[in-house]
């Protein structure tokens, strides 16, 4: 009888801890008006949220090149490392928002067609904190990212510093002049073609629209009093290609006496890095989130 009684609690407690567990909703739709096609974008809700009246923090949550709104969730482990440090207790309990950014490196597109950047910051961001409980104010609003996700959460934040409170970039794909300006052409066009033009070669890469989102650029066009409104996190493995864009990034911010935090760890362009990059990541937001 007592072996039953004990079995029994054991059950009841493990019951309880699985429904303590967030909810992930993969692959909502967003109808924009300014694109000719809907955004997909995942969310993280933490346990409370259906049950509670109150609001939450946000965390934009940005993938990485031709990643979709899926992978942070699939791969990154994103609401599985959002219950753990909800849980216990390293960061406060917050909203993940996961958008399709596709390839466009979160920009809008130099022709015009595809004004990503502008259906983020203007349409999707105030859809989301009616359509969810969430704080709506710049002290309870981070973004974060991976590779191109990381560019996008420098640009994004670093063009719109009263948007944003906090900003953590995990291998970032950031690059200097000297490295676009010398990519093969089959390379630069893979990649960048729609963004910053077709074809480009040379010193015709560093365009006027890539001066606009670099961050590279931007830490010496952005009022400095500006970006020291934001919160940085930049983290890079030791053995990652991207390895000269963050490294340089970090120095021009301490030259201009910008605070930030800077991590070389040991790992390379991967997801067992990023998971435990995010969860220090959401660690770093947090404090501010907590005030």
């Amino acid at each position: 009888m007592k072996f039953i009684f004990f079995s029994l609690n054991t059950l009841t407690l493990s019951i309880a801890s699985f429904a303590q567990k967030g909810k992930v909703i993969e692959s909502q739709l967003f109808k924009s008006a300014i694109l000719n096609y809907p955004v997909k974008y995942s969310v993280y809700l933490p346990e409370g949220y259906e049950s509670s009246q109150r609001s939450y923090p946000v965390v934009y949550l940005l993938h990485g090149f031709s990643d979709d709104e899926t992978g942070w969730v699939q791969f990154g482990e994103a609401g599985d490392l959002a219950d753990k440090g909800i849980a216990d207790g390293s960061f406060p309990s917050c909203i993940l928002i996961i958008p399709d950014g596709k390839v466009t490196w979160y920009c809008n597109s130099v022709d015009g067609k595809d004004r990503w950047e502008d259906m983020f910051i203007t349409e999707l961001i105030p859809y989301v904190e009616k359509q969810y409980r969430i704080r709506g104010k710049k002290e309870f609003r981070a973004i974060a990212g991976l590779s191109m996700g990381g560019y996008g959460a420098l640009q994004l934040s670093m063009r719109n510093p009263d948007i944003f409170s906090s900003c953590v970039a995990l291998s970032s794909a950031v690059f200097s002049d000297e490295e676009i300006t010398s990519q093969p052409e089959e390379t630069y066009n893979s990649y960048f073609k729609n963004i910053y033009g077709n074809d480009l070669k040379g010193d015709a890469r560093v365009s006027e629209s890539w001066k606009e989102h670099n961050p590279l650029h931007l830490i010496h066009t952005v009022p400095v009093e500006k970006l020291k409104g934001i919160r940085f996190y930049i983290d890079c493995g030791d053995d990652d290609f991207l390895y000269k864009g963050n490294s340089l990034l970090h120095i021009a911010m301490r030259d201009l006496n910008i605070a930030h935090e800077y991590r070389v760890r040991n790992g390379s362009h991967s997801w067992s890095y990023w998971r435990t990059g995010l969860f220090e990541g959401l660690k770093f937001i947090g404090e501010k989130f907590r005030r």
